[in-house]
């Protein structure tokens, strides 16, 4: 059986180093531009670089979300602070490593281990992940609710 799925998106050029990318798919629009430090980089504005790196974090939050629905794991919070490296590979600009910090917040302890196995499970799933080339490491944590509030 096959399974495709299709994404659509459209990037307009609006001026300088800026575009406007919206979807039909979708009732929200995104300003997008080249980074600082690239020459005319605008600051403040979304580039390709953070939504490289956004596209893996929400892949990991979305993928963590359904299973953990499957296991039945009680939690708080969700949060995943990340990391996107762009290096210069062979004259070529690359991304080469994003950095996933997933921290879970939960409400009993006998869930730490479940919730552990549930990021693990899904780092291994998230198909954005397993669709680049660049490396993805996750450093996760599991908090309990009550010591997030004393940290």
């Amino acid at each position: 059986m096959a399974y495709t799925h299709s994404y659509s998106v459209n990037l307009s050029w609006q001026r300088d180093r800026q575009g406007l990318l919206t979807s039909r798919e979708l009732d929200s629009e995104l300003e997008v531009a080249t980074p600082l430090p690239f020459p005319k980089g605008v600051e403040g504005v979304w580039s390709p670089e953070h939504l490289f790196t956004a596209a893996i974090s929400s892949c990991l939050m979305t993928t963590f979300l359904a299973i953990a629905e499957n296991f039945k794991l009680d939690f708080e919070s969700f949060t995943c602070p990340a990391t996107g490296k762009l290096d210069q590979v062979d004259g070529k600009y690359k991304m080469t490593e994003v950095i996933l910090e997933p921290v879970v917040t939960i409400l009993d302890e006998k869930d730490e281990a479940k919730a552990f196995r549930v990021l693990e499970k899904a780092e291994a799933a998230c198909l954005i992940t397993n669709s680049v080339s660049a490396k993805v490491t996750m450093k996760p944590k599991v908090l309990m609710a009550n010591l997030e509030a004393a940290l």
